[in-house]
Parts: structure tokens; C-alpha cells; sequence
């Protein structure tokens, strides 16, 4: 792994510990030339995930692109980021457990709405009016009618 701090590429792992409900490891590294420390983690990838966007380019799938998304929606909630960070792998795991390398960003799009009407209304509305391209308040208006007619779980 290289120190990004000096770029050198021999470093030592100090400390390895599960993170993330066990679906990635967490590693404390020490530069041998900088003295630099530094963590990294890592994930379990199945496969390549390649996204197809709604104007037919393809781009490589971004865990942190969905994070970010997500965290944006989140935003001063009352909501542990341990949690966000589950229902993150959760997707990527429900993605990949597809068995196609091509996904479709609404089916994303689409999965991460779920999971935020699950963890938080406000949440969803704040994902959905992003999404759906959100234009006037009427807007507004139809998905939290759909959000009170839906049962809760």
C-alpha cells in the first residue's frame, strides 16, 4: 500500500480489525520512511459493478458516490452513520447478488429510496425530490401522499 504522504510503498500494518458489520476490514499502517500512519480499509468485491446511466453511457459503479448521496439526505438527522453505513453495504450487496455486471442507475436510484423510507422519512423525501427531479411543490405533495399510504413495516 502506498503512503500518501510520501508515496512510498513499503508500509506495515500495525492493526487489523473488522469494520462495517464484518463485510470490510479496517487496517492502522505505518510508513517505514515518513513515519507516517494512516488507515485503509478493505472490502469484499464479488464482481465489477458497471452503472448504465439514463443517457447510455456506462460508468464504473462508485461506493462513495452512493455514500455521499446518501449522507447528503441524511444531513442533520438523527441518524447513527453506522447505520447508513449498513444500509450502503446492504445495497452493494443486493447489487451484486444480481449476478449482472450492468445495473441501471434507477434500479440504484430505486433501491436507495427503499432503504431511506425504511431508516427515515425525511431522509427519502430529501433522496426523492433529488431523484425524481423534483419541480414544483406539487411534487412534494404526491410522494408524501404515496409515503402516508404506505403501510408501515
Amino acid at each position: 500500500m502506498r503512503c500518501p504522504f510520501c508515496g512510498c510503498e513499503d508500509t506495515q500494518v500495525k492493526d487489523s480489525r473488522s469494520a462495517e458489520d464484518g463485510s470490510s476490514i479496517r487496517r492502522r499502517r505505518l510508513c517505514s520512511a515518513c513515519a507516517g500512519r494512516f488507515t485503509t480499509f478493505e472490502r469484499v468485491q464479488l464482481r465489477e459493478l458497471v452503472v448504465l446511466k439514463s443517457s447510455g453511457r456506462k460508468v464504473p459503479f462508485d461506493r462513495d458516490k452512493l455514500m455521499r448521496s446518501i449522507s447528503i439526505a441524511t444531513r442533520k438527522r438523527n441518524i447513527d452513520p453506522e447505520r447508513v453505513e449498513q444500509m450502503v453495504s446492504g445495497i452493494i450487496r443486493r447489487l451484486e447478488a444480481t449476478g449482472e455486471s450492468e445495473i441501471a442507475s434507477s434500479e440504484i436510484g430505486e433501491m436507495a429510496m427503499k432503504a431511506l423510507a425504511m431508516l427515515d422519512d425525511v431522509a427519502f423525501v430529501r433522496y426523492a425530490s433529488v431523484y425524481k427531479n423534483f419541480r414544483e411543490a406539487k411534487d412534494f405533495g404526491k410522494i408524501l401522499d404515496a409515503l402516508a399510504e404506505a403501510p408501515p413495516d
